[in-house]
């Protein structure tokens, strides 16, 4: 069996499989299952784009290359997010200093982060769905998806900056938040789900 067939197609499994239940657990309010699922998914996320990249043809390389740098820088910033969540935020006391700046759900520098690193996804989408010659309309419908999805690099990273989130804290209980987000999931499932089937369907 051809191996980056084999690890391609996983990581696009691996993809559809988390960010389904991400979704789940966003709208039973799981908090902890969402952060452990939220460190797999960057792992399935950069196999699938460096699968994406192997097929690359060589006038397109440097946009396959850029899109899997990026989601290597991601896939660093989430895991460090979401293993903050897991350990330090779970196990230890924090001082109220510690907790605006740790817990993802104060809004605060680690909530920050994530969006980042979000952002930063949804370049690398757009780059890798650059470099795809689409070859049918499982290719075409998954790169117009991808290059769509860089659309979120601009509210991930300008968002945070105007404060927006920081006033929001101040009332509500996250819901917006956790449909905001069930609404990306529904966008990104197909995301994965054709990828699997470009997978497959690669002789």
């Amino acid at each position: 069996m051809d191996m980056n067939k084999m690890i391609s197609k996983l990581g696009s499994a691996i993809v559809t499989v988390t960010v389904f239940l991400f979704a789940i657990f966003l709208l039973i309010n799981f908090s902890m299952g969402g952060y452990f699922i939220c460190l797999i998914l960057p792992i399935g996320f950069i196999m699938m784009t460096a699968g994406l990249n192997n097929e690359c043809e060589g006038d397109r390389k440097v946009a396959a290359n850029i899109g899997l740098i990026l989601a290597a820088v991601y896939g660093t910033f989430i895991m460090l997010v979401y293993f903050s969540q897991l350990t330090t935020v779970n196990n230890e006391q924090l001082n109220e200093q510690a907790s605006k700046l740790l817990e993802f759900d104060k809004f605060g520098l680690i909530f920050n982060y994530d969006l980042l690193g979000y952002g930063v996804m949804a370049l690398s989408t757009f780059f890798t769905g650059l470099s795809m010659k689409p070859k049918n309309k499982i290719d075409k419908w998954l790169r117009a998806l991808m290059m769509i999805h860089g659309v979120f690099f601009f509210s991930c990273t300008f968002m945070p900056i105007t404060g927006m989130f920081v006033r929001m804290s101040s009332g509500g209980n996250g819901i917006g938040g956790r449909l905001a987000l069930v609404a990306w999931c529904v966008y990104f499932l197909p995301i994965g789900i054709l990828s699997l089937l470009h997978f497959r369907s690669e002789k």
